[in-house]
């Protein structure tokens, strides 16, 4: 069993590094542009390699939705749970959320080019999807209730909040001048901001 889990481990590792690696490729020439012949000469690998772990650029796709989805899902739940105020709680996923698409996935616009997936897998994407809007909606909704944010639409500043940090993936460089944590701290604050009272 232990075996088993090591070597699941060690296929995540090698995956994320190559959606890392995909990353640059997608950056310069698009999530559409970019073939799985560019990623593994960005990699510096024979196509053969990438194939071994990723059969298609929609398995790929999938990958970088499951895998960050499933993390936000665990972390977001756990925020949720905890005895904080819904404005640090926001924050704290925020930043989360911003780390783990520049800072993990290296800001891969895979994150947000799900909608071109097969049927049965957008299914699942977008369930997971939903499930991490309504975490966010709920903190936000507790904050309201509590008299921490201004008495607004939860559903609409949960799509901004979202829609905000989602939208990091176009524009971030891993060798600009601002990191992962940098960018993550400002957001938090910028869009915590907006809605406390």
């Amino acid at each position: 069993m232990v075996r088993n889990s090591n070597r699941r481990s060690k296929v995540v590792r090698k995956k994320l590094d190559i959606l890392r690696g995909a990353a640059a490729a997608f950056r310069a020439r698009g999530f559409d542009g970019a073939g799985m012949r560019d990623i593994a000469r960005g990699l510096g690998v024979a196509p053969g390699a990438l194939y071994y772990y990723f059969r298609s650029k929609d398995e790929l796709l999938y990958f970088c939705q499951d895998y960050s989805l499933d993390h936000l899902l665990e972390v977001g739940r756990r925020v949720s749970g905890a005895r904080l105020s819904a404005d640090r709680k926001l924050a704290a996923l925020v930043r989360e959320q911003v780390r783990t698409m520049l800072d993990e996935l290296q800001g891969s616009s895979a994150h947000v080019e799900f909608h071109g997936l097969p049927p049965r897998l957008l299914r699942r994407v977008v369930a997971k999807r939903d499930q991490y809007e309504a975490i966010v909606r709920g903190i936000i909704g507790e904050g309201i209730r509590t008299g921490t944010f201004r008495k607004v639409d939860a559903k609409l500043a949960a799509l901004v909040v979202l829609g905000a940090v989602n939208w990091t993936v176009r524009w971030y460089r891993p060798e600009g001048s601002l990191t992962a944590e940098v960018i993550g701290g400002q957001f938090a604050d910028l869009l915590v901001r907006g809605l406390v009272k």
